[in-house]
């Protein structure tokens, strides 16, 4: 019942022709200039349909890394150092010239289908039983490709109320 990896992501771009794709960015850190630092950016390096855990451009898939809305930075009080990096990386992605509430996804790393469709894993995706499979969540289990992204590109499609 194997289909091949690159057919379910060919078939994948092909119903999605007509999503709106989200920013693919780099997280910069540039270099002192004559000792003092700079404030880090995010610079855009493409876009992509954002399918679960998946990252789908037109030649590549990828694993989703971290995901950020651009926003002008503020000063602000946080409770806790994650709140303060999110605001940070946030702030990053808005100097980098991602307009304001701009998705952008950082962190994302290439995956290799076709090693998958040899056997071998690659990120998330893995061959189960002869079956093109995916990790969805580093707790759970794997399930078919296809059907997940059947499942994905649905709801990107046909968005449930309030979403």
């Amino acid at each position: 019942m194997g289909t091949d990896v690159e057919d379910l992501l060919a078939g994948a771009r092909a119903r999605l022709a007509g999503v709106p794709r989200e920013a693919l960015g780099e997280l910069i850190e540039p270099r002192r200039v004559l000792g003092i630092a700079r404030a880090p950016r995010i610079v855009a390096r493409g876009e992509a349909w954002h399918v679960g855990a998946l990252l789908l451009t037109d030649a590549a898939v990828l694993a989703v890394g971290e995901v950020v809305r651009a926003r002008a930075e503020v000063r602000r009080g946080f409770a806790a150092e994650s709140q303060r990096r999110r605001a940070e990386l946030a702030a990053a992605a808005r100097r980098g010239g991602f307009p304001e509430g701009a998705t952008v996804h950082i962190g994302w790393h290439e995956l290799d289908a076709a090693a998958v469709a040899q056997g071998a894993a690659s990120g998330p995706l893995a061959m189960v039983d002869g079956v093109p499979s995916i990790r969805w969540s580093a707790a759970g289990g794997y399930a078919p490709l296809a059907a997940y992204l059947d499942e994905r590109i649905a709801l990107l499609l046909d968005p449930p109320g309030g979403a």
